[in-house]
């Protein structure tokens, strides 16, 4: 008997726990090799290829795009050419069993024991044969509107795979999806398909067919095929948005959550209208509305804002945050960053960049505020090196790229690292190792103009910097005269089981005195 492997939804970091599944990179049939990419997945925090684990070769898909997943489901089987597709079968109810006396599963269902379990599949009923019927004259069809062949009727497309646009094609118009042949992706059927089938079998297709009556955009072509996220192909279906009409601005070349809404803003969709108003308050002597209608848009919880809430709001009622602010004089820092910039090449830091370079340093020197604390044994966990967690707003939420031993790099090498995380961070790039853990968190919102905020610790952390904008201030100098100063608030919040005030007080002094004299961070 030839082998059989599952390919699984990995667990990419700690904290996931399930993972969405985007585009095939391979089909069933194909074969694939060690490293090979073979799907794209999404967690909650980023967006990546899942990479072959061994040898093999593709024979079913089980989880198409659009699917979430816990992790360990099966997404997709990998056997040797001489096992059937009944051994297959058997497989794959083993991995979506339910347990004994409760409700049978739907197909495909991803709980259930990781343990095989022998089981011979039902055989498979035996196909209708199709009896041919005599030609009847065809009914007189609307230009414009769909006339299926009696051939093609019917309601056979549970098991059948199908792009969503065809499925909800196929439920529209009556069409059975066994009888039609499919060349998409996967083997799927694509509304292409559907339409040659009705065309072959003597059927009329519309010229510009519409989606649930919505404003239809500019192409009517089937969006199987352009590469988008599973988040943003599900929000285009929610919209009634073909993907072709997006521009494609996120990672390789994919269409993303923003894409697709910006695509329905410029067709008008997504937003409550009402046809007959406008017409009832032009009407002669019709008395305007009160107000205007103010339905909402549902947007659910995406798994990363899900990830976001749960874990801050466990940190904000379990953790006793106490806060500790100052405000920092940065012309010598700015003067400082100006001089690096204009004499070395390749070099461009920020004020970010200073204030990462200033906790790093501080960090070494106030080692009770570089720790994690570790609730279930109760235990603090004291680091050597500063491993420091850039806050990094995404599209979807946020994400704390970690520049690793942060103390004992240059500026230089430390500003092009956090140019790095930041660009591969808003693209979903990032593995798991370099966003999960760190020692300490900075969050800056200097760059959007706000002048200081509060931040919430990121456990198992326990403190995080809030860094506002530096703004022209007139302050009095040391000899009493009155000069005008680029003055930055920054906020500590330190979780009191572990960090003592005076503590948390100590360090945002030492980041104070490392900004103010920055040659300390030359040395």
């Amino acid at each position: 008997m030839g082998e059989i492997k599952a390919l699984e939804v990995p667990k990419w970091g700690m904290t996931m726990e399930e993972g969405t599944v985007g585009d095939w990179l391979i089909a069933a049939g194909d074969s694939f090799t060690t490293g090979q990419p073979l799907v794209t997945l999404e967690s909650s925090k980023i967006s990546n290829d899942l990479e072959a684990p061994f040898d093999g070769t593709l024979r079913r898909i089980v989880a198409t795009g659009g699917e979430t997943l816990p992790v360990g489901a099966v997404i997709g089987v990998a056997a040797d050419a001489d096992v059937t597709d009944a051994e297959i079968d058997a497989f794959v109810a083993s991995r979506t069993a339910a347990p004994a006396g409760s409700p049978a599963p739907a197909p495909l269902a991803n709980e259930g024991a990781p343990a095989l379990v022998a089981a011979t599949p039902a055989p498979a009923a035996p196909a209708a044969p199709v009896v041919p019927t005599p030609p009847t004259p065809a009914p007189a069809t609307p230009p414009g509107s769909w006339r299926i062949p009696e051939a093609l009727r019917g309601g056979g497309d549970a098991d059948v795979p199908a792009t969503p646009h065809a499925l909800e094609l196929a439920r529209e118009q009556g069409i059975d999806l066994t009888r039609v042949e499919a060349t998409g992706s996967g083997k799927r059927v694509t509304v292409r398909d559907i339409t040659v089938a009705v065309e072959t079998a003597g059927g009329q297709v519309p010229a510009s067919p519409s989606r649930r009556g919505a404003t239809p955009l500019r192409s009517t072509l089937d969006d199987a095929g352009v590469r988008a996220t599973p988040i943003a192909r599900r929000r285009a279906q929610e919209l009634g948005v073909n993907l072709n009409d997006c521009r494609a601005t996120g990672s390789q070349g994919r269409v993303c959550l923003l894409d697709v809404e910006e695509a329905a803003t410029r067709a008008g969709l997504g937003t409550p209208t009402s046809a007959a108003a406008p017409a009832a308050c032009c009407a002669p002597g019709a008395a305007a509305p009160s107000s205007a209608a103010n339905e909402p848009d549902r947007v659910p919880f995406t798994p990363m804002r899900r990830t976001i809430g749960s874990r801050l709001q466990a940190s904000y009622l379990t953790s006793p945050h106490f806060r500790v602010r100052t405000e920092v004089q940065l012309d010598a820092a700015l003067a400082l960053r100006a001089q690096i910039n204009a004499s070395v090449p390749g070099v461009h830091a920020s004020v970010n960049d200073l204030v990462v370079k200033a906790v790093a340093l501080a960090l070494t020197r106030i080692p009770e505020v570089n720790v994690q604390f570790e609730e279930s044994t109760q235990t603090i966990l004291r680091f050597p090196h500063a491993d420091v967690a850039v806050a990094v707003a995404v599209p979807d939420g946020l994400i704390t790229p970690i520049v690793r031993a942060a103390d004992t790099k240059t500026l230089g090498v430390l500003s092009g690292e956090l140019r790095d995380l930041g660009t591969r961070a808003k693209a979903g790039r990032l593995s798991a190792d370099e966003f999960q853990g760190g020692t300490f968190t900075v969050s800056n919102l200097g760059m959007l103009g706000v002048t200081g905020f509060d931040a919430i610790i990121n456990p198992p952390q326990a403190a995080i910097l809030a860094v506002g904008a530096g703004i022209k201030r007139v302050v009095v100098d040391a000899d009493g005269t009155f000069v005008a100063r680029t003055v930055m608030e920054i906020s500590l919040a330190g979780d009191h089981r572990v960090i003592d005030g005076a503590t948390g007080a100590a360090f945002v002094g030492e980041v104070k005195a490392i900004l103010e004299s920055p040659a300390q961070m030359l040395v």
